[in-house]
């Protein structure tokens, strides 16, 4: 389908969440025309869609936050230590709004396809209405938790009541009052909803695969002063946000866990378990990387369990025997409490599997429960899902899909490209720091990088830049290197692709630290780019 003029861009950028918008700002301010395409109504990315019962976010407030803009981290004041869904989604519609981001802007559309056209060093992007658009550049910054996973349950075609997805929330409130709620997966989205759920419904029941650990978030609302110091702080923040291992003010101690004796260490540990939030996963260096190092957290945290909650049987449910912290490490409120409460059951599926959802609930290998509402807390497809919704195409028509062999064999060059994708770029791709740091730091930090990179390449005229497949193969074999030092890779979690059925297994997370890795980044583009091949502008005869 031919394009018009209109539709022909310098760069086209995939969603407008923290990612989305930052890149539009920096691209704009540096001269590129530049068009966002959003499936949403509004921007916010995953914080659009996540509007699910507690869902706040697990990172403080005071660093989840942009620090391009020293006004707007002096205009904004955050309400609490862990801001909440609508908090989050307010700041990027300040954010929108400040900087006219809106104008840019295509909401309510999906890029279904995008594809390289080699004789025009040019990307054609297909949209779901059938339309076309070009660019010079496609950027992609849908992020790395943005594919709803559902799985397929036989018989939710017959549900007669009513069932959401955590991740595709409706805007307006779900009334639970009074009925029999169903929550399917105790990830981080049902560890948020759960509790919060349980106080409104009839009846709640639980239906867990995993049993998680969670620390206590202690969330509470932030005084004025400590804002006005953080306000003042400006620039130490900044620099934490940006020069630290973890993108963050968390700084992780530099002790092993089993140089302490026993009463210290279980201090320490009682210590963080008191202060909230990832005190405990920073309390030593070593707790995912040693085995017996993580035993002392992991004996720790189901100690606590089994302290909080009354019955014994219930207690057993939710002690989990995987390595502590390997999945997504989560922050709770009240979770483990919920369980001593009258109206909450707790069904463990893997001794008691559900086999079909029936017109009136679920249905078990042993049981039926009935249910008005069913609850969906099963994540996502993370990593590659995201990028797997679009039909991508490099050069000579290879999918990347095909090339990354459906997820088995993922290859990027520092999480920002890959090879035979010529002017493709991704915000927090896979084989980057992404979810294991601060992700605004991450994403500041790949903004920064991929806009500088395009002003290079207009300045000395370059026409195409892509990774060489040597750089590509050296990265994604250090990042493996890496993640087999830790624990990470012993355990089935979203981050190795496992909870998707069919899913290869894989490891797609720089794990050397986030300060180490903006070092590579920035030792990369001050050689020129190398590792890169740079093809320059072809003149005209």
């Amino acid at each position: 389908m031919a394009t018009n003029q209109e539709n022909s861009f310098d760069a086209v950028v995939l969603g407008a969440g923290f990612s989305g918008l930052y890149m539009l700002y920096r691209l704009r301010e540096a001269g590129f025309s530049t068009r966002v395409y959003e499936a949403g109504d509004g921007v916010g990315g995953v914080w659009y869609w996540n509007r699910y019962p507690g869902a706040r976010c697990d990172i403080e407030s005071i660093y989840y936050n942009y620090t391009f803009s020293k006004e707007l981290y002096q205009e904004w004041t955050w309400t609490s230590k862990y801001p909440a869904q609508d908090e989050i989604l307010r700041y990027l519609n300040y954010v929108a709004e400040k900087f006219a981001l809106r104008r840019d802007i295509q909401f309510n559309t999906r890029i279904t396809a995008a594809h390289f056209d080699e004789a025009n060093n040019r990307w054609t992007l297909q949209l779901d209405d059938c339309t076309n658009v070009t660019a010079k550049y496609f950027i992609s910054g849908v992020g790395c938790l943005s594919a709803a996973n559902l799985p397929n349950f036989k018989g939710l075609n017959r549900f007669k009541g009513q069932w959401y997805h955590t991740g595709k929330w409706p805007k307006e409130k779900v009334d639970f009052t009074g009925k029999r709620v169903g929550v399917i997966g105790t990830g981080s989205s049902g560890v948020q909803a759960i509790p919060v759920i349980a106080k409104e419904a009839n009846h709640l029941t639980v239906f867990q695969r995993t049993p998680q650990y969670t620390i206590p978030a202690r969330n509470y609302r932030y005084d004025p002063e400590f804002i006005k110091q953080t306000k003042e702080d400006f620039e130490e923040v900044k620099r934490l946000m940006r020069e630290s291992s973890t993108g963050s003010g968390l700084l992780i101690r530099n002790v092993s866990a089993l140089s302490d004796p026993p009463e210290k260490r279980q201090q320490v540990y009682e210590k963080a378990w008191a202060e909230g939030g990832f005190a405990l996963t920073s309390a030593y260096y070593d707790l995912f990387i040693n085995e017996e190092a993580n035993k002392t957290a992991a004996d720790f945290i189901r100690s606590k369990i089994k302290e909080i909650v009354h019955n014994p049987e219930v207690a057993e449910k939710l002690l989990p025997d995987y390595y502590f912290g390997t999945k997504r490490p989560i922050l709770d409120t009240d979770y483990y409490e919920t369980y001593n409460r009258e109206n909450v059951t707790l069904v463990d599926v893997k001794k008691e599997p559900i086999v079909e959802i029936t017109s009136n609930g679920i249905r078990t290998k042993e049981s039926e429960y009935k249910l008005d509402i069913l609850v969906f807390a099963t994540g996502y497809d993370g990593m590659t899902g995201p990028l797997f919704k679009i039909d991508i195409r490099g050069k000579d028509g290879v999918k990347l899909k095909e090339k990354w062999e459906e997820g088995s064999k993922v290859r990027t060059y520092l999480g920002l490209a890959t090879e035979g994708f010529p002017n493709f770029f991704m915000i927090t791709g896979p084989e980057s720091p992404s979810v294991l740091v601060n992700m605004p730091s991450a994403i500041e930090q790949h903004v920064e990088w991929i806009a500088d990179c395009l002003q290079f390449l207009r300045e000395h005229e370059v026409e195409t830049i892509e990774p060489t497949l040597e750089a590509e193969e050296a990265w994604s074999k250090h990042c493996r290197e890496v993640a087999e030092m830790t624990l990470y890779v012993k355990t089935d979690s979203w981050y190795t692709g496992a909870n998707i059925a069919g899913k290869p297994r894989s490891f797609l997370i720089y794990l050397g630290g986030f300060d180490n890795y903006k070092h590579k980044c920035n030792e990369v583009a001050a050689a020129g780019y190398d590792g890169f091949t740079l093809s320059p502008i072809k003149a005209l005869h």
